[in-house]
């Protein structure tokens, strides 16, 4: 089968949108599939053209970017031709473009399948607003146009007014998540290196520092930890400097963060690499996603903690609260509630037995390959349909 993945971003960049696409690609590379991802050249340095791990990538010129999104003025010419030479074309949305790659799809008679990571909020303002209301009117075009679309739980389509619209060509598919195992020595090292001795327990965070992930929340109820748990120690793995379109978010909250930073209870780690993240995990005793709106659908963080045995305390946020729901290794905290994340963690440090689940059967469910053989009987079901 000749698939074509289309989405504005892909690797180098980081985000849980590329890594999803970049694993998927993979496994149906692995899976005997010939795979194509189009994107956008955001970056001038990067190549137009290169394979990575089997797949080939195809990167289209920008013009200018336009909010956190890019113009890329000849993306429907090249879409024309890939779309035409390929089986199937799966979609990465939010997403400018998909409207026309969709189209293309319906004109060819190739099934278009479209995956729904999340709504989009931009901070407010006249622009943003603009921004929104465009990107909702692309978005909805797509769904119109396309065959299908998939999403990470039916929890989070439910409660999703995009998602809702389009619930008679949905199905649920569980994100693929994976993680290389830890380097002889790295858990320890890694120990050594981020944990202040004998400052147990360890509160785990990884996220980029954006308002929408709710940092301020975790920072509000560490009062409350530290008075039962006076050691206690966060480690927030992510990029925390720089993060675009969020200097008055972290200006407002670092002046508080650097008190806990100079007692010992935070400590930034910065953007880990795979095999970092893979020492992160077992130096924690629980991990937290606190995020406040629908930009998070699912948090993956979660699941490649739960696989090294490390319980999640995310908001209760649709689809957020899914992993812990479905495998019983943590609590849901009510969304924005800092005394009720507060207790969620100390009842998990408190009774760390309970929540111990079962990582290998999670790390199955989860295993690209698992997830690339759903989306391929998918397509094969579309594509006898379109015959």
């Amino acid at each position: 089968m000749k698939i074509l993945t289309v989405l504005t971003y892909y690797r180098p960049h980081t985000s849980g949108l590329t890594i999803y696409a970049e694993r998927l690609a993979r496994a149906f590379v692995k899976r005997g599939h010939e795979v194509t991802v189009m994107t956008t050249q955001y970056d001038n340095s990067l190549s137009r053209k290169e394979t990575m791990d089997g797949v080939r990538v195809i990167r289209v010129p920008v013009a200018f970017r336009l909010s956190k999104g890019v113009i890329a003025p000849t993306f429907g010419l090249v879409a024309t031709k890939l779309v035409w030479q390929h089986d199937v074309v799966q979609m990465h949305l939010p997403q400018f473009d998909a409207p026309g790659v969709a189209l293309r799809g319906r004109l060819f008679g190739k099934p278009a399948v479209l995956t729904y990571h999340c709504d989009l909020q931009l901070p407010t303002g006249l622009f943003n607003r603009f921004v929104n209301l465009v990107v909702d009117f692309q978005n909805n075009m797509a769904g119109v146009l396309a065959d299908h679309i998939v999403t990470y739980t039916r929890d989070y389509a439910d409660h999703s007014p995009y998602l809702s619209r389009y619930a008679s060509k949905l199905t649920p598919i569980l994100p693929p998540v994976e993680l290389p195992d830890p380097a002889p020595g790295s858990v320890q090292a890694f120990a050594d290196e981020h944990l202040v001795d004998g400052r147990r327990p360890v509160i785990g965070m990884a996220a980029r520092f954006a308002s929408e992930k709710g940092v301020e929340v975790l920072l509000d109820a560490m009062p409350v930890i530290l008075a039962k748990y006076s050691e206690a120690q966060v480690l927030f793995a992510g990029q925390f400097e720089d993060v675009m379109g969020e200097g008055a978010y972290a200006a407002r909250l670092m002046p508080r963060i650097r008190k806990y930073e100079a007692d010992g209870h935070w400590r930034f780690l910065g953007i880990l690499n795979p095999q970092q993240m893979a020492a992160f995990y077992p130096n924690l005793d629980v991990i937290t996603v606190p995020s406040l709106n629908s930009t998070e659908a699912f948090g993956l963080v979660q699941i490649e903690a739960m696989m090294n045995g490390v319980p999640s305390v995310p908001s209760a946020l649709p689809g957020v609260r899914q992993p812990v729901l479905m495998h019983g290794m943590g609590c849901v905290a009510k969304i924005g509630d800092s005394a009720s994340l507060a207790g969620a963690i100390l009842e998990v440090l408190d009774e760390a037995e309970k929540f111990k689940g079962n990582p290998a059967e999670i790390a199955r469910q989860y295993d690209p390959d698992t997830v690339a053989a759903k989306y391929e009987r998918l397509f094969e079901k579309l594509m006898e349909k379109k015959r």
